[in-house]
């Protein structure tokens, strides 16, 4: 597959399976991170790589935050948030660690960190395996954040949930340019 063709077709998997990228793999994937636009060579961001039985206790810390939130919440909810880690055999968690800069707003910080995630998911396409990016409430509890071990200026991208494609990839419907683009010709 070209790089255009790569770009083009990449979609999200929504079930996953063994197996996941080796370490030697995923140093590639990281390699490819690491040419995110990156203005001032900041590096904002940061990638924490869970996976066998750290899923699990990831997925305690997403139901302690997630009661904290909800008081009210069941064991049957509390039994899905304990889940959630267990759809892939590997996580990771991109998140953007912005430094105060005179020339690089935290915009652009959070930005190169998303770029960082993009170009992870592409390698991992490129190499065959598959990945879906996911948020949610976790991505923004305060729980959660320190549970990672996360430093207080530091945001969560995203959770990059990662393995092989169970099943064939959805069908994605075309989306034509002129929906999204338009040419400005000044005032």
């Amino acid at each position: 597959m070209d790089a255009l063709q790569l770009l083009q077709q990449r979609n999200s998997a929504s079930k996953l399976a063994e197996p996941a990228p080796s370490e030697s793999e995923m140093a590639d994937v990281f390699a490819a991170a690491a040419r995110a636009p990156d203005h001032a060579r900041l590096r904002p961001w940061r990638f924490r790589v869970i996976e066998g039985d750290a899923r699990a206790r990831l997925g305690e810390l997403y139901a302690d935050a997630a009661k904290r939130r909800n008081p009210t919440l069941g064991e049957a909810d509390l039994q899905r948030f304990r889940r959630q880690p267990l759809r892939a055999p590997m996580i990771l968690v991109v998140s953007a660690l912005v430094q105060a800069h005179p020339k690089v707003p935290k915009i652009e910080q959070l930005l190169s960190a998303g770029c960082a995630a993009h170009a992870s998911l592409l390698a991992l396409e490129a190499m065959g395996y598959a990945a879906i990016w996911r948020t949610g409430d976790h991505a923004f509890d305060p729980q959660v954040m320190a549970g990672l071990g996360m430093q207080e200026n530091e945001e969560v991208i995203g959770f990059l949930y990662v393995g092989s494609r169970d099943g064939a990839a959805k069908p994605l419907p075309a989306v034509a340019p002129n929906e999204f683009v338009e040419k400005w010709t000044g005032l």
